[in-house]
């Protein structure tokens, strides 16, 4: 019988309240390589991570676990809700951005008062920041898939040449369906040599 409750509790409703209000913030910061080109109304890290999870829907079907693909994608960025977009042209060394993310993650762990939820978090981001398993191999393709869809978009809709963001994902791709979807992004873009391999 489903009385609404859970037979064990997550997170308390403070504590649920307090991480999803700093979770908020995905939604107001806005990717800093579009801020930087001058993109009008550039997206956020939450629709960035968003498309992602649509992406990951798309693998219903396949090989691959979709679900841990979701879940993955909706944690991968998460830390950002606590430092901000740092992309390469930050002056950040790669180390110094996964520890200033492994620590918003313990922080946020911290918010929701420990349990499953916040271990699953935790063990999500370590999995996808190692990108050894197959799901975190397409994820990460995904990250960058989706950098690139949104330069194509921007690039149709804009009127700009944004080809740094392609040439940042050139020889990167992991999968074959990484590849495969790059290729057909590449092509879409009117004018433009598809440099994807």
């Amino acid at each position: 019988m489903f009385d609404g409750e859970a037979s064990t509790p997550g997170p308390s409703p403070r504590n649920a309240i307090d991480f999803l209000t700093v979770v908020q913030q995905l939604k107001l910061t806005k990717r800093t390589g579009w801020v930087k080109r001058g993109v009008k109304g550039p997206e956020s890290i939450a629709d960035h991570m968003y498309r992602m999870g649509v992406m990951s829907l798309l693998l219903s079907g396949t090989g691959y676990d979709y679900n841990r693909c979701m879940r993955l994608a909706l944690v991968h960025d998460i830390a950002e809700s606590l430092v901000g977009d740092i992309t390469p042209t930050c002056g950040v060394s790669d180390e110094e951005k996964h520890a200033l993310e492994s620590a918003g993650i313990q922080k946020l762990k911290a918010m929701l008062g420990g349990g499953p939820a916040a271990d699953e978090m935790e063990e999500l981001w370590r999995e996808y920041e190692a990108g050894e398993s197959t799901e975190a191999a397409l994820v990460k393709d995904f990250d960058k898939l989706e950098m690139i869809l949104q330069a194509q978009e921007y690039e149709a809709g804009q009127g700009m040449v944004l080809q740094e963001f392609f040439d940042s994902t050139a020889g990167k791709w992991r999968t074959g369906l990484g590849r495969a979807w790059a290729a057909e992004i590449a092509s879409r873009r009117p004018g433009a040599a598809a440099q994807e391999d």
